[in-house]
């Protein structure tokens, strides 16, 4: 009998990781945690927005757009991921405590946010080498956003020009809720 449930134990271990949908399947780090996060784990099943964020960057009041388009639709299944990348213009240069700080003092980022990431090039994290694969298009700046279904299949690519709150972005993230 025991090893009967250790057998079907071990059979739902592998197939909760046979579910895992490859855009999700990456670990990464919270901007202000010390444990690794499994996006899979935390986001399958989800509408996920992945967006590589800066703190100094002239597209960074859309923080407070993201923050609004997650609490609004929060609920019905979206959630925002933010990077922080350095890779443009060098406009994301402090510590997570700093940005950490920043985006929630200056936009009440509440929203999941995660260490500073490379989003392009042959350093980019992996997460952001596959989504790169699967759409064709690498960040050209900062707030470049990629829109993943529940399935885990990267749908659409949107660039740092497009808002949060512009009718385009909300209605691709509206038909996948």
């Amino acid at each position: 009998m025991r090893i009967l449930v250790l057998l079907l134990l071990t059979l739902a271990g592998a197939g909760a990781s046979a579910a895992c949908p490859s855009s999700l399947d990456f670990t990464v780090r919270p901007l202000l945690g010390k444990e690794p996060v499994r996006l899979c784990d935390e986001y399958a099943g989800k509408v996920v927005l992945a967006v590589n964020t800066a703190s100094k960057c002239g597209f960074t009041p859309q923080y407070e757009g993201l923050e609004a388009l997650y609490r609004e639709l929060g609920p019905r299944g979206l959630v925002v991921l933010g990077f922080p990348s350095n890779d443009f213009g060098g406009q994301e240069p402090g510590t997570a405590e700093e940005i950490g700080k920043f985006c929630r003092s200056t936009y009440g980022v509440q929203f999941p946010m995660f260490e500073k990431t490379v989003v392009h090039g042959d350093a980019a994290h992996p997460f952001y080498k596959h989504l790169i694969d699967a759409t064709g298009k690498s960040p050209k700046w900062n707030f470049y956003k990629y829109l993943i279904d529940r399935d885990g299949k990267v749908v659409r690519v949107f660039s740092s020009m497009t808002s949060p709150d512009s009718g385009k972005l909300r209605d691709a993230i509206e038909a996948l809720l």
